[in-house]
């Protein structure tokens, strides 16, 4: 039996939370209610457009996964801001971005 749960990319997004919010209290809080916030807001919004669009026929999921990747995109773009700002260290910045880019490759 089919199970939205099971999807590799869903998978793969809710792996990619847990990783995210294990690094939660390594921020500093200044960061943690800024740029970390909205960077926790987007995985949640990737995460839920992930399973939505699996709810969905083919022709329903394409504006939903096209707005999800469109925020996999920010995320991308915030993460690496993280790394620049020294809120994330490298090591946790390529962590971050190897799931990223495997999720993105899925979306695509």
């Amino acid at each position: 039996m089919f199970n939205e749960f099971d999807t590799p990319i869903f998978i793969k997004s809710y792996d990619l939370y847990k990783l995210f919010y294990g690094f939660r209290t390594l921020v500093p809080k200044n960061d943690r209610y800024t740029i970390w916030q909205r960077c926790e807001n987007l995985m949640l919004d990737i995460v839920e457009g992930i399973l939505c669009a699996s709810q969905l026929s083919k022709i329903e999921k394409l504006p939903i996964l096209e707005k999800t990747s469109m925020k996999l995109s920010l995320l991308r773009v915030f993460i690496r801001l993280m790394k620049d700002t020294k809120a994330i260290d490298n090591k946790k910045y390529v962590s971050l971005e190897t799931v990223i880019d495997e999720i993105g490759r899925q979306l695509g």
